[in-house]
């Protein structure tokens, strides 16, 4: 039985076989070229080979197949096809029943969606530690040698992906976190992410002086360097300086609790909660990210706002932010089921929920389903029935258009297809806060999930639930909403027994704290809660 290979490339390289460390061939070119064809992966012209590792004079080709033979006896495969698969043109390290550290880390950190536990985050940010390939230099084959700097860049950049995870885990202690800051920002110095990161967590900490020393530090290093300190930085940092004047507790609200539980399918869903007092549950809708979102130009504003004075709760329902994405099902039942999860596993007895967007349609489906739990709704920019159900034929291959566009460009660097939602979702929003959200959307969900959420909210009805509701509520809904038509929140609003409606003056479908329809939400809001004494 052929045992497991592994070729250890950070640090020294390696080659073990069970546990075993295996010798390794005496020439420092042949384990250079094993070393070359592990990581590449991938068949190479023997041309190419020889270019790479022997000089013309040294008969090149010989030496190859020396070293090969070398490489065959070293590794001693019983697999059919041997350990090196070679003929006349190429040669390509057989990589059935072989693990490559390096290798496997990249694909970890690159075919990871969902968050990945600090445990493991923390081993391989140390095994990252260790140079690629320390002492196989090879100053005079620059073929190799242009290759190997490459890759260590990128094994840098890897290193700095995961400074980065490890800062913003939502599971870490904000001690780690600075700590994991720092380290990123040294290994990226003028990175405005990093000195972001690095100015927030000190704060947080409250170290406001050195935290103003990264600033001054970072804005005097991008200067000597003859670089632009980026305007997204400078106004993040305002924006934080404004809101702590505004708010002297804000800083203690931003220390949110961010845990996970599982659902009955075996879903993992991330959930939230920060501030103190009596609970208000928010229902997930398009789309979320406990940690991205949370002091967002889009969200931060009505997030802290309803922390204030309770404790505030959120989630991220599956196949996007924190929770799961790779899930069987995405629909309006499972969406209603993650919302029972969180409830039960916080062991809520009785609170206001806030449904915004589908998450309405959740809302009143979880109300129907558990009146003893509900205390009172409140919409916001809601309906009743998916674009599927009564539109024109006209709007559905519309609608069916824009899956397409987001099948084949979500994933992309180019925001076209995600600004098709954003200037629906906010005609009216700055020019820094829709390429935020653009941004945010890519990062929050795959392109399949986003088709498949676009197909889930499709098919939404809940018309037959709404005589079913009954606990106060209150309807919220722009006059010029363009994702969600005005009268859509009037059906909403007269369907349920005895609801408020409020219209807003607004174009947006997504409220920004910013615009004066956000503070009608909020003064309305507290009043609705007072005078149901919630």
């Amino acid at each position: 039985m052929n045992k497991a290979i592994f070729i250890k490339t950070l640090g020294s390289l390696t080659l073990s076989r069970d546990g075993q460390e295996l010798p390794l061939p005496a020439s420092k070119k042949t384990r250079a070229l094993l070393a070359f064809l592990a990581i590449s992966a991938r068949p190479h012209r023997r041309e190419r080979l020889c270019e790479l590792f022997w000089e013309a004079p040294d008969d090149p080709r010989g030496a190859l197949r020396w070293s090969l033979s070398k490489l065959r006896g070293v590794l001693k495969s019983t697999t059919e096809m041997g350990p090196i698969i070679a003929d006349r043109e190429r040669a390509q390290l057989n990589l059935e029943g072989i693990d490559i550290d390096f290798s496997t880390i990249r694909k970890t950190l690159f075919d990871q969606h969902a968050v990945l536990p600090l445990a493991e985050l923390r081993s391989i940010a140390a095994m990252l530690e260790q140079p690629l390939l320390d002492g196989l230099d090879l100053p005079n084959q620059p073929g190799f040698q242009s290759w190997l700097v490459a890759e260590r860049e990128d094994a840098r950049l890897l290193r700095v992906n995961v400074m980065r995870r490890l800062t913003l885990h939502p599971e870490i202690e904000h001690q780690e976190a600075c700590n994991w800051a720092r380290r990123w920002l040294e290994l990226d110095p003028f990175s405005d992410g990093a000195a972001e990161a690095r100015v927030m967590t000190l704060r947080r900490l409250g170290q406001l002086a050195e935290a103003q020393q990264v600033i001054d530090h970072f804005t005097s290093s991008l200067q000597s360097a003859g670089l632009t300190i980026n305007a997204k930085f400078e106004t993040s940092l305002q924006e934080y300086d404004r809101k702590d004047q505004e708010e002297p507790n804000r800083t203690l609200l931003r220390q949110q609790n961010i845990s996970f539980c599982k659902t009955a399918d075996n879903v993992r869903i991330a959930y939230a909660t920060v501030g103190s007092g009596r609970p208000i549950v928010k229902a997930a809708n398009w789309l979320n990210h406990l940690e991205l979102d949370w002091d967002s130009p889009i969200w931060g504003d009505l997030f802290h706002a309803l922390a204030k004075d309770r404790t505030f709760i959120r989630y991220d329902e599956r196949g996007n932010g924190l929770s799961d994405w790779d899930v069987d099902e995405i629909n309006q039942a499972v969406f209603v089921n993650d919302l029972e999860t969180v409830v039960d596993q916080l062991e809520l007895k009785k609170f206001p929920l806030l449904g915004i967007s589908q998450g309405c349609a959740v809302s009143i489906e979880y109300a129907v389903r558990h009146p003893e739990r509900v205390s009172a709704l409140i919409l916001i920019s809601g309906y009743a029935s998916g674009w599927r159900i009564g539109a024109s034929v006209e709007e559905q291959a519309k609608r069916e258009a824009v899956m397409t566009l987001t099948q084949h460009g979500w994933g992309g660097k180019n925001p076209a297809y995600r600004h098709i939602f954003t200037q629906t979702f906010m005609p009216d929003a700055k020019p820094e806060e829709l390429d935020w959200f653009d941004e945010f959307q890519r990062q929050t969900t795959s392109p399949e999930n986003a088709v498949r959420f676009q197909q889930a909210f499709a098919d939404i009805d809940v018309r037959a639930l709404l005589s079913q509701v009954n606990v106060p509520t209150i309807v919220f809904h722009s006059r010029h909403d363009q994702r969600i038509s005005l009268e859509q929140g009037r059906e909403v609003a007269n369907g349920i027994p005895n609801a408020r409606f409020v219209a807003l003056e607004s174009n947006n479908h997504i409220l920004l704290g910013h615009e004066p329809a956000w503070q009608v939400v909020m003064d309305e809001t507290e009043r609705f809660l007072a005078e149901h004494k919630l």
